[in-house]
């Protein structure tokens, strides 16, 4: 189980984090990016599966710019959206280079994603200095193709995902060809144990497959 900490972004705001460390020498860092409902307990959870995998794991609440302790229930969207339109990008890759720049003492760097932080996560991959960035149905992607990832991206999307159709999902292949692109028999949310979409099969494949992933470029 992981710890709350505090980060310190370069404009001075501090935010909290939740550290999940692993229990031998870290392989590398790992920034995971919380949805539209806060750091969840399924965010933790994700960092504690990147800690069991052997990394230092860091999960930023980057809400915390609006409101402290958000968590918001899955059924309440519109509470999420919110809370996401009251963000600022350049403020975010503040905060998240705070997360990277703590995790840092555990080598190379990787970012992971889900839902909107997903999109956050491809904007890392174009603005900040990471090795590997992975995307979990980052659906406003396709508002950023224009600025191009600086190191490897994963993406996974659901082919059942009503708010990512099949033509976002084609536009940021042809955007960025050099991506590695997986898509499941899933609808949007496919990763989260709390939400109906869960779908245990596709998240325990887009797991392994990021956690090789992270492998090849963050080890």
């Amino acid at each position: 189980m992981g710890q709350t900490i505090e980060l310190k972004a370069a404009d001075g705001h501090r935010l909290s984090a939740y550290l999940a460390e692993p229990a031998g020498k870290p392989r590398g860092g790992i920034v995971v990016i919380q949805e539209i409902f806060g750091v969840t307990r399924h965010i933790r959870a994700v960092a504690d599966q990147y800690a069991a995998a052997g990394y230092l794991a860091l999960a930023p609440a980057v809400f915390d710019r609006v409101e402290r302790g958000v968590d918001v229930p899955y059924a309440d969207v519109p509470k999420g959206f919110g809370y996401m339109k009251a963000m600022n990008n350049d403020l975010v890759m503040k905060d998240l280079q705070a997360a990277i720049d703590r995790v840092a003492a555990a080598g190379k760097v990787g970012v992971v994603g889900f839902c909107w932080g997903g999109t956050m996560a491809y904007l890392a991959a174009a603005r900040l200095q990471v090795a590997a960035v992975v995307s979990y149905y980052g659906g406003g992607m396709t508002q950023y193709l224009s600025e191009k990832p600086r190191c490897p991206v994963m993406y996974h999307f659901g082919d059942k995902d009503a708010h990512i159709p099949k033509s976002a999902v084609d536009e940021t292949k042809a955007a960025h060809p050099r991506g590695i692109f997986h898509v499941y028999p899933a609808d949007h949310g496919f990763n989260c144990t709390d939400r109906a979409s869960f779908e245990p099969g596709s998240a325990e494949l887009a797991f392994a497959r990021s956690v090789e992933f992270f492998r090849a470029h963050v080890d």
